[in-house]
């Protein structure tokens, strides 16, 4: 009895639910896309930093409790250990 009542109901806001989600999503794609553009460009800004950083500036930033520089300054040591051995 009661469920004849609610039948009816569900269908009718069902598909106005579905409509309004690719509104919504077709706003938001541009705004994603261009902000993500912006990541990967910083990213990639960033990674060059890195790569052209000299070792001087690397044990500086060490030294100053950059975690990255620390694990490549170990990395390196722990590298001319071995073609010591």
């Amino acid at each position: 009895m009661s469920t004849s009542a609610i039948s009816p109901a569900v269908p009718t806001t069902v598909p106005s639910a579905k409509t309004a989600a690719p509104a919504v999503h077709a706003k938001s794609q541009p705004a994603s896309a261009g902000a993500s553009a912006a990541a990967a460009i910083s990213a990639a800004t960033a990674a060059l930093k890195e790569a052209t950083e000299t070792s001087a500036q690397t044990t500086k930033e060490a030294a100053a409790g950059d975690r990255q520089a620390q694990k490549l300054l170990a990395k390196q040591a722990a590298s001319r250990i071995d073609v010591k051995a």
